[in-house]
């Protein structure tokens, strides 16, 4: 493919790991305090913020805002390569 794709592929991965690490980070609130915890939480925060405000905790309990969030993300990385894929053919 091309090179542009690639790099949104991975920006993509990395970011949708960071993600998935930090919440089940949620799991383990020493983990989330420490260097790596707060070091992903003020790079992944600001994305989840959004999503948090918009959709409630199920019972006050089960956030599922960071399972849309991460749909939206790759919603997104899809989006960004069907355009970089119109523009090079």
């Amino acid at each position: 493919m091309n090179d542009v794709t690639d790099f949104i592929d991975l920006l993509y991965q990395v970011y949708f790991y960071m993600v998935l690490i930090y919440v089940l980070m949620s799991w383990l609130p020493a983990v989330r305090e420490s260097f790596v915890g707060e070091f992903l939480g003020k790079l992944v925060e600001p994305y989840l913020r959004p999503f948090r405000r918009l959709i409630p905790p199920l019972g006050g309990v089960l956030d599922i805002s960071p399972i849309i969030a991460l749909l939206a993300l790759n919603f997104v990385a899809l989006g960004l390569k069907a355009i970089v894929g119109f523009f090079t053919r």
